[in-house]
């Protein structure tokens, strides 16, 4: 099980720093602050999806940018990830280091001009982002701690696009079912991802579900994270006045993250194939919901 989505497959240096940053995953990211903008209530502007759009792509380049400076040590250890960007040598350390500079500056600058809820609270997800690589050094459990690192995304959609709204207000309108779906699924996968890592993982003690409980136990703890996110999203349908649309979309997500978990259990072959369902997942899931926001707004 070779597989790595952020290996380098080209010479071109320009394509080597999007695999530093996956910039897939980052654009696969959007949706969840639209669906969190739009669940939210409030009313949503074009300057806020712009402003919103760039703080989260500054905030996804500087932590991807990051997540591969910290584990340069680890990931030089590991054959799986011999061929990164910066193992590799297909980008300096230092461009990566500009690209957190950079990464950071458009998000604090993105976020300052939002509103003053998110200038306030905009430290945190950046801590949180940033914080990520050195979870599995202290503990077992980085799947939980990448999970709500993305689902940080649907509440910063709420709070960008909140304006004057009081702070209470504006956390109470978080779509918190679609936050908690969000950063259980994300838990699920990564733990199936771990899976390719485990020998390795056990070896130079780095933690995670799979190293600490074992392949079959780390199995069943993600098909349990992926049972309660399936129940939460589908939650979110009476909760957040959804309809049709939004049940069909979880209704396809939902039998593909069961399929995801049959395909782990089959055979851990699999684990690449069963990983890569996520992005459909993903946007399946989100546009399902705008669509049918969108739908309801104009009077569909």
């Amino acid at each position: 099980m070779a597989f790595d989505p952020g290996e380098v497959s080209k010479a071109s240096r320009f394509h080597a720093l999007m695999r530093l940053v996956r910039i897939e995953h980052t654009l696969f990211s959007l949706p969840y602050t639209y669906a969190g903008a739009l669940l939210s209530g409030f009313s949503v502007t074009w300057k806020e999806i712009i402003l919103m759009s760039l703080a989260l792509l500054g905030l996804r380049t500087a932590a991807l940018a990051y997540n591969n400076i910290a584990d340069i040590d680890i990931d030089s250890l590991n054959p799986r990830t011999w061929n990164r960007p910066l193992i590799k040598g297909a980008v300096k350390v230092s461009d990566a280091w500009w690209l957190v500079v950079v990464g950071s500056v458009i998000y604090f600058v993105s976020a300052v001009l939002l509103n003053i809820w998110t200038a306030l609270l905009s430290p945190i997800p950046w801590l949180l982002a940033l914080a990520y690589p050195h979870g599995k050094r202290k503990h077992s459990f980085p799947h939980l701690h990448l999970g709500l690192t993305l689902a940080m995304a649907v509440a910063g959609g709420t709070i960008a696009v909140a304006g004057n709204a009081s702070l209470l207000e504006a956390l109470l309108r978080i779509p918190w079912a679609f936050f908690f779906g969000v950063l259980f699924w994300v838990a699920g996968f990564d733990t199936i991802y771990a899976l390719m890592d485990y020998e390795f993982d056990v070896k130079h003690g780095v933690g995670s579900i799979p190293a600490r409980f074992g392949i079959g136990k780390a199995l069943d703890i993600a098909l349990a994270f992926h049972l309660i996110a399936i129940t939460l999203f589908g939650v979110a349908s009476p909760f957040y006045g959804l309809g049709r649309v939004y049940l069909a979309g979880w209704f396809i997500a939902s039998a593909l993250i069961l399929y995801e978990n049959y395909l782990a259990r089959k055979s851990l072959e699999n684990v690449p194939k069963a990983f890569n369902l996520n992005i459909p997942i993903g946007l399946i899931l989100t546009l399902s919901a705008i669509a049918d926001v969108l739908i309801k707004l104009g009077g569909g």
